[in-house]
């Protein structure tokens, strides 16, 4: 199970960042790690209280990332320097209808 984090607005998103042209869905392993990421963005007071979807991974993989449209992918425990994983939007972690390596027109098509 992962927590992801909503957005801090009225939109009611889940929170992401961008790197190189791909969305990022932050998750967290548990409420410590998503507590880590709190306070490395400056926010430390408010996160226990910042409100989270659990979700299983593969749903949020295969429902979720197809979902939002542009490449995707997930940045797990991104706060941990020695625990934080990538999963990219490829062939293999992504559905391949949203995977940017599945080839031509694929992955903007979403």
């Amino acid at each position: 199970m992962l927590l992801v984090p909503l957005s801090e607005g009225d939109d009611g998103g889940l929170m992401s960042g961008w790197q190189g042209g791909v969305r990022w869905i932050y998750a967290f392993t548990d409420e410590e790690a998503l507590a880590r990421f709190a306070v490395a963005r400056g926010s430390g007071a408010e996160a226990r209280e910042r409100e989270y979807l659990s979700i299983l991974g593969a749903r949020l993989v295969d429902a979720v990332v197809p979902a939002v449209g542009g490449p995707t992918g997930v940045a797990v425990d991104v706060a941990d320097e020695d625990g934080s994983m990538l999963f990219p939007p490829v062939v293999g972690i992504v559905p391949e209808a949203c995977a940017v390596d599945a080839g031509p027109g694929r992955a903007e098509a979403v």
